[in-house]
């Protein structure tokens, strides 16, 4: 046999952009292409790139003749016209759909409509959240993912070998229910980065209003042109810290709510589920703070800046003169420059390692234990580390000045740090750590048949296997779905049916 009979053939319906990169990738990757056209005799794609050249063109019967897997790659809205000339021969076949939508919907998508047009075949969405750039070019990079949804578990698993073989890492979703999931995942605009981020800047205007006021309207200390580098680097650093203690205050809210409760099968308030989601980005929000605070204290880091930072002496000429000539000069620094600066160099320095840890590369590396140690034992050291670095500016401030303590900024923005260390110090007692653990190990302190005030619906037959009657029944029926979902997740084709989901939020509180 030739080489080219031992490749597995597969057929592309398209021959468009993201046709021609998935031709060539699939090539390259030891597959027999065919690209199918309504015109195959105008279609020179050799002549577009010379890779292409082993890759034929043939008519769109021809291609579903010739090939039991097959791409559709047309705009959707020519999905219907093709499709329905070709419901017989299409019987039986694979159909991979890598379209995608203008708009998210939680009704139907792409896939779906794809499999009522033609019912015979069996349709898999995957490919759509990758671009046509990435698939003809991004060969030796690490792997991107595929989602795969089908209600076909044997052709999820050959359009995650033909994923594999195109080195690409397949992410199976379950059911073709899966794919308006899938759809939306491309119109994502940083969604889970919207709430983290307006929190961030409306933190950095009040602390900039509230400088402004102070140093402006209440007392004349610096000029309008210092307002871009002097002024909004101290609402930097203000931020920085705020956000950043903000961060690690969640896992001990979440603790708090495990205590009140006595268990942790407890659904949390969607606020507190929200927050606990968007500690990597609040902790990355405040990392990028604090370097922009780090760059402009480099910039400013002069005696004209920081004059309590230096020594300082005083030279005297007393000429004939009316008046002694002084002349006053700056030497080295004193106690509070140097330890604040080495104070704040090592939280930076332990920062950055912090973030190092989340790249995926490097999470790869890391067991379960020393990711956790590095997200939450030295996350709390750096914001220790953090609090001593504005306190070594600050005390002997308030020291001078104690009546006038509630106007510094340096107090005032250590308020939600300190509350975040307190919190975190009184669950590192034993009494208190020791009872914590015991929840987490399942203990409970009262039995509750429905502790969940939103818990996804499951199937009678696995009440069956519990003790109720049928109030305690309805009680915990009495659910939501997940939003955006008009339906609950076991229509993904799943056997699991979800008791407490509340406990699967419980798993991502690593830090706690």
């Amino acid at each position: 046999m030739s080489s080219k009979e031992k490749r597995r053939r597969v057929g592309i319906l398209g021959t468009g952009d993201f046709a021609r990169a998935l031709a060539k990738r699939l090539f390259f990757s030891g597959y027999d292409v065919i690209l199918g056209s309504r015109k195959p005799e105008k279609k020179a794609i050799y002549a577009m790139d010379q890779c292409l050249c082993n890759v034929q063109v043939l008519s769109i019967e021809e291609c579903i003749k010739s090939a039991s897997i097959i791409f559709l790659a047309v705009h959707f809205d020519n999905v219907k016209e093709l499709l329905t000339e070709h419901v017989v021969k299409l019987e039986g076949k694979i159909i991979i759909d890598v379209s995608n939508r203008e708009r998210p919907s939680s009704v139907t998508s792409n896939a779906e409509l794809v499999q009522k047009m033609v019912p015979g075949c069996i349709v898999v969405k995957a490919f759509n959240v990758i671009s046509a750039y990435a698939m003809e070019n991004d060969y030796n990079s690490s792997s991107k993912q595929v989602f795969i949804a089908s209600n076909s578990e044997n052709a999820r698993d050959v359009v995650a070998n033909i994923a594999k073989d195109m080195n690409f890492r397949p992410v199976d979703f379950g059911g073709l229910f899966a794919a308006r999931r899938i759809e939306k995942h491309p119109l994502r605009l940083f969604s889970e980065w919207k709430g983290p981020l307006g929190f961030a800047v409306c933190v950095f205007i009040v602390w900039l209003i509230f400088l402004i006021y102070i140093y402006y309207i209440v007392e004349s200390v610096y000029k309008w042109e210092q307002l871009f580098v002097k002024v909004l680097n101290k609402a930097f650093c203000m931020t920085g810290i705020t956000t950043l203690s903000v961060t690690y205050l969640a896992s001990s809210f979440a603790t708090m709510v495990q205590i009140y409760y006595g268990t942790k099968h407890i659904r949390f308030s969607r606020w507190l589920d929200k927050w606990l989601k968007n500690r990597k980005q609040l902790g990355l929000l405040s990392f990028a703070l604090i370097s922009i605070h780090v760059i402009m204290s480099v910039l400013t880091m002069s005696p004209t800046y920081l004059s309590s930072w230096y020594h300082s002496t005083t030279v005297t000429i007393p000429a004939n003169l009316t008046v002694p000539l002084q002349l006053k000069q700056t030497t080295w620094m004193n106690w509070k420059g140097e330890a604040a600066c080495l104070v704040g160099i090592i939280a930076y320095v332990v920062l950055s390692f912090i973030c190092a840890t989340t790249f995926p590369s490097v999470t790869d590396t890391l067991n379960w234990r020393e990711w956790r140690f590095a997200q939450s034992k030295m996350g709390h050291a750096a914001l220790l580390l953090s609090v001593g670095h504005v306190l070594v500016m600050g005390i002997p401030g308030w020291l001078s000045k104690p009546h006038l303590i509630y106007k510094s900024i340096t107090f005032l923005c250590l308020i939600i740090p300190w509350i975040t260390l307190l919190v975190k110090l009184v669950f590192s007692f034993p009494l208190v750590d020791r009872y914590v653990m015991k929840l987490r190990k399942g203990w409970e302190r009262r039995e509750k048949n429905c502790t969940a005030d939103c818990a996804r619906p499951v199937t009678n037959e696995v009440y069956a296997s519990f003790d109720m009657n049928a109030g305690k029944r309805k009680a915990c029926t009495d659910a939501c779905t997940c939003p955006d979902d008009p339906m609950p997740m076991m229509n993904f084709g799943s056997s699991i049916s979800i008791i407490a989901s509340g406990k699967g939020q419980l798993e991502n509180i690593h830090s706690l």
